[in-house]
């Protein structure tokens, strides 16, 4: 009897079983780390490239018009479409912001494509397909520090960032803030029904911490391998 018909007659040793664990182990374990690094760059794009480069846009607006968008030229009141409720926004039927941008020789990051300049396209942790849409709009409740360790509402500009999934909406605070936190910052949560961005509550001694509203487990089927649920955040703009 030969000796490879020997060893399949016995079968694998404990040693031999455990190698081709351990190798499996590394390569499963592989796969994760490029996974998450994968991701860590996408939000690193989306951080520097997208989000940047609209406030860079919107910046450029201010510097050249003298206003914010879509503000009373002739009676500013520094707000975003002279205060208007309704976002500045990019839908399918309309190109408001886009074209207000334009007009104003503005250059637009690149975005999704050619066309959809305020929209950026990527994968959620479950690789599936995700997009995040920038408008801009004036709130009226922004929480900044009061007198006496109060906090009070104020009037501010912010850049409207909806479709961030849990985990990006983390990568995008920690990189903008230098924390996670979605009450203080000037990234801050405005999802509806959980929003953290307008509370003027005592922030308590030690503070609290103020975490996003949902998780990275958290799917719109409930389904571990499903889609990521969204969330809207609110970026503090200087003007």
């Amino acid at each position: 009897m030969s000796s490879m018909q020997a060893r399949r007659e016995r079968g694998f040793t404990i040693l031999e079983m455990s190698v081709v664990l351990v190798v499996i182990a590394l390569i499963i374990g592989a796969v994760s780390v490029g996974r998450d690094v994968y991701r860590s760059a996408v939000a690193e794009r989306i951080s520097t490239e997208f989000v940047q480069g609209w406030i860079i846009a919107y910046d450029r607006y201010v510097a050249q018009v003298g206003t914010v968008p879509l503000d009373n030229l002739a009676n500013p009141s520094g707000r975003v479409r002279n205060g208007s409720t309704d976002p500045l926004c990019d839908t399918t039927s309309a190109r408001d912001l886009r074209n207000e941008m334009l007009k104003r020789g503005i250059t637009l990051p690149a975005g999704r494509a050619e066309g959809m300049e305020s929209r950026y396209a990527f994968q959620d942790s479950n690789g599936i397909p995700q997009e995040v849409q920038v408008c801009f709009t004036s709130v009226i409740d922004w929480a900044e520090p009061g007198p006496d360790d109060t906090y009070v509402q104020r009037v501010r500009n912010v850049m409207v960032l909806r479709g961030l999934t849990p985990e990006l909406a983390n990568q995008l605070d920690n990189r903008i803030d230098g924390r996670v936190d979605a009450r203080f910052g000037r990234l801050r949560e405005a999802t509806p029904g959980a929003a953290r961005y307008n509370l003027t509550s005592a922030i308590g001694s030690p503070p609290a911490a103020n975490p996003w509203s949902r998780t990275g487990v958290d799917t719109q089927d409930g389904k571990p391998d499903g889609q990521s649920v969204t969330m809207t955040a609110y970026l503090k703009m200087n003007q």
